[in-house]
């Protein structure tokens, strides 16, 4: 008979999709806030992603330690390495009342890239000894670029609350007055600051990754795809911020530039890295 005091031997996996799941309960918990037009307080969604978080550290931390390395190998754990810098950002932010809606838009986000995370190739088996990971500097410059990806998401969710606010204001001007999201002022001051952060630590993502090819190819720059793609990301978002600091590019296009170079960045950072010779392990 099985000893029932016994721990449960849960795998990273299992962790992430019990995190995935929450994400989940928490985005259908949204429709209602979306249907009552965001007109009361509620902590039910911050707490349901509190608890996700959670389970979602201990997936990433379960799996570091088994790799004896920073997590961030191949696609899922990328992927899962970009979720948690948004869900971490989201508690942060959301202990003030008037970002705690932010959780409302950013759940469904969490839980489409939790599953997109779970398909089978994003974590292809590897044969000990085949990761080509391993070092301080090949870590770090992983985790910049990851951290400010999750940044852009955020402040894609940012924009997105903009968006539902500002329509709100042309169609359903009382749903507006009576809604708790935060001003159009407030919404587009955090989105820049969010953005400005993130630039900087893509910023330092590209200079760390520049070292780590030179101690390792001793050369300082390779036409590699994702290389070149990480470049193209960092000119789009310099030149959303320089327009929007110099008042040429504001508020609508501001959140709809914030909104879309997010989703392209999202739609082809997968395809890119399986491009990329240098992010792809040797064939055993």
């Amino acid at each position: 008979m099985p000893n029932l005091l016994t721990p449960l031997n849960w795998t990273d996996k299992t962790y992430f999709c019990c995190a995935v799941t929450l994400y989940g309960v928490a985005m259908v918990y949204s429709l209602f806030l979306w249907r009552k037009g965001f007109q009361r307080d509620d902590w039910v969604v911050y707490g349901v992603i509190g608890v996700g978080l959670i389970l979602h550290t201990t997936a990433m931390a379960q799996r570091g330690f088994s790799l004896k390395q920073c997590p961030i190998t191949n696609l899922y754990e990328a992927t899962a390495f970009i979720m948690w810098t948004m869900v971490t950002g989201y508690l942060v932010v959301g202990l003030w009342q008037r970002f705690r809606f932010i959780g409302a838009f950013a759940s469904p986000l969490l839980f489409i890239l939790g599953v997109f995370a779970l398909f089978p190739d994003m974590d292809p088996p590897v044969l000990p000894g085949k990761h080509q990971f391993s070092g301080a500097l090949s870590s770090l410059h992983k985790a910049l670029l990851l951290l400010s990806f999750g940044g852009f998401g955020l402040s894609a969710v940012g924009a997105v609350m903009y968006l539902t606010q500002e329509n709100d204001l042309k169609l359903h001007k009382f749903r507006a007055i009576l809604s708790k999201l935060p001003s159009l002022e407030r919404l587009e001051k955090a989105m820049t600051v969010i953005l400005w952060v993130s630039f900087v630590l893509l910023t330092a993502g590209l200079m760390t990754s520049s070292a780590y090819l030179h101690a390792t190819n001793k050369v300082w720059f390779k036409p590699d795809p994702e290389m070149l793609w990480t470049l193209g990301i960092w000119f789009f978002y310099l030149i959303l911020l320089v327009l929007h600091k110099r008042h040429a590019q504001s508020g609508k296009r501001f959140a709809w530039g914030a909104l879309g170079s997010f989703l392209f960045v999202m739609l082809t950072f997968w395809g890119v890295y399986l491009l990329s010779p240098l992010h792809q392990t040797p064939a055993s």
